[in-house]
């Protein structure tokens, strides 16, 4: 029977993304693993489920039902990078793919059934493609329209045992009635629908359509449409992207930096090139170094520009050279290097406006000069980064490389409690300075355990080093000789706590901020050893 032009095929792999971080990390996927974003689980492996673990569950509670959980960050673009060889392999198999999400894709019925036999034998197709992959155990599911035929194919196997849930065509309403209506209509619309008494799709496909319209509005509708199996959706296939991405392998083996740079001088040109056939540069990119010991170094490049052939062998050499020298020799010899575009954008976002833009030209081919010869880091531009100490948010970044991005570890804009509030001090200086912050009696002002001070300042002294400040640690310190200076006006303490869960990296700290007697503020800080200068506001 030739099926109708709404017959979908949906190939589900299940756990795309534990398998994708094992296929990655070369994790073995029998261990309880469980993929963590914004302190819930996302998704887990079918070992920790077996411990109780589930989607959505708060880490602790988590770890609690499985003490030897192994809990790694979700990275949705590593979902994206590992699965996108899956997709042209599929490709070679049914054309005309539409990617649902990372581990799900869909297609046309139509044409595979023809090509292959029928629907079944398509999906015997394509499930071996999968095997041969190392992809056992995904599953297929058939019917009209790419919702009812991922339900399918999340529902189990039918009675063939083969991996292939076929509903045939017109028994889609039938086939989703028994499901939570969660799965089309938005929690809002659900909950409103739970306390009707409507749970199932087919309760409330069974609702008049245009009471639901008139009600739920065009999303509502949509929904209703979808629970009663008649889809609006089509699938869309993709047209593959074009491959940019060069790799080359060395027989024999290279040891050295300098002749592997030269061999690899053409690829990084054809790199280059093929970018530029269709008007696009290329901003990030990552490299990819296998040696002959089956180690594996993968580092993301950035460029304050775009790069060229001779950026590309530069990071490549920056990457095998590290601190050494460019004729050095490498630990163990290189077999394969693969680079591979993360960032593209269209030629048009990169040309000079009326009065230009972007780093000098000058300018960043001198700088690009002297990090070739010295390295990577031998350039580096200030940043502003993230950080509860004013020391601690000045970032040097190689130049080429880009400032910290929200949640990097030191990012700028990161909810940092406890931070010093703007305005920021003109002078933060690069090692602390000294001081003596003295009572009308001449004692030094200390802070108890509650973050009181003793007394009130009276003098300021700033010392040269911690050893010219006289008296000794815990004693009071006298002036005499030291040119302290009277203090107009003084805020604070401010307590500062870090790590305090980590015996071994806790810091506590108290901020204070004085005037001098020549209008000159200053930022103090108080610990264990002392007072200390960490800013001026000039």
């Amino acid at each position: 029977m030739t099926p109708e032009p709404g017959r979908t095929i949906v190939l589900w792999c299940p756990d795309w993304p534990i398998r994708a971080v094992c296929r990655e990390t070369g994790l073995d996927e029998g261990e309880p693993i469980a993929l963590v974003a914004q302190g819930l689980v996302f998704a887990c492996s079918a070992e920790a489920r077996r411990h109780g673990v589930a989607r959505g569950l708060k880490l602790r509670e988590a770890q609690l039902r499985s003490p030897g959980l192994l809990v790694l960050d979700y990275d949705a673009e590593l979902d994206v990078r590992v699965f996108e060889p899956v997709v042209r392999q599929v490709e070679q198999t049914v054309p005309g793919v539409q990617v649902l999400r990372p581990g799900t894709l869909a297609m046309r019925a139509r044409g595979p059934a023809r090509y292959y036999g029928s629907e079944r034998a398509a999906a015997s197709a394509l499930l071996a493609t999968l095997d041969g992959l190392g992809l056992a155990g995904a599953r297929v599911g058939i019917a009209d329209g790419p919702f009812t035929a991922e339900q399918a194919a999340r529902a189990g196997i039918d009675g063939d045992g083969d991996g292939v849930h076929v509903v045939g065509p017109g028994a889609s309403a039938a086939f989703i009635a028994p499901l939570p209506v969660a799965l089309v209509a938005d929690p809002r619309t659900t909950t409103l629908l739970n306390r009707l008494g409507v749970r199932t799709l087919g309760e409330f496909a069974a609702l008049p359509e245009a009471d639901v319209r008139r009600r739920f509005g065009a999303a509502g509708a949509f929904a209703h449409d979808r629970a009663s199996g008649r889809e609006q959706a089509r699938v869309l296939a993709r047209t593959p992207p074009p491959e940019f991405e060069v790799e080359q392998h060395f027989e024999p083996p290279l040891d050295r930096i300098d002749q592997l740079a030269f061999a690899f001088r053409v690829n990084a040109e054809t790199f280059i090139q093929r970018m530029r056939d269709v008007r696009l540069v290329c901003t990030g990119l990552r490299v990819e170094l296998d040696d002959e010991r089956g180690g594996h170094s993968s580092r993301s490049w950035l460029h304050p520009r775009w790069f060229t052939p001779a950026d590309v062998v530069d990071r490549v050499r920056w990457q095998l050279q590290g601190s050494g020298t460019a004729d050095a020799g490498l630990a163990s010899p290189i077999v394969r290097l693969r680079v591979i575009p993360e960032r593209i954008d269209s030629t048009g976002n990169h040309e000079d406006g009326l009065w230009g833009g972007g780093p000098d030209e000058r300018v960043h081919h001198g700088l690009t000069r002297v990090q070739s010869m010295l390295g990577h880091d031998a350039v580096v531009t200030a940043s502003v980064g993230g950080g509860r100490m004013l020391a601690d948010r000045q970032v040097l970044v190689p130049w080429g490389d880009r400032a910290p991005e929200r949640g990097a570890r030191n990012a700028a804009d990161a909810p940092w409690p406890g931070s010093l509030p703007a305005l920021a001090p003109a002078s933060v200086f690069r090692e602390r300075r000294p001081v003596a912050l003295l009572d009308a009696r001449g004692a030094e002002v200390s802070i108890d355990a509650r973050g009181s001070i003793s007394s009130a300042p009276e003098r300021f002294a700033v010392g040269g080093a911690p050893g010219s400040v006289p008296g000794t640690a815990g004693a009071a310190r006298r002036t005499d000789g030291f040119g302290a200076v009277p203090v107009r006006a003084w805020a604070g303490p401010w307590p500062v706590v870090e790590r305090w869960w980590d015996p071994a990296a806790a810091k506590r700290v108290h901020r204070f901020q004085i005037v001098d007697d020549d209008g000159c503020a200053w930022l103090l800080v108080r610990d264990g050893d002392g007072w200390w200068a960490e800013a001026r506001y000039d």
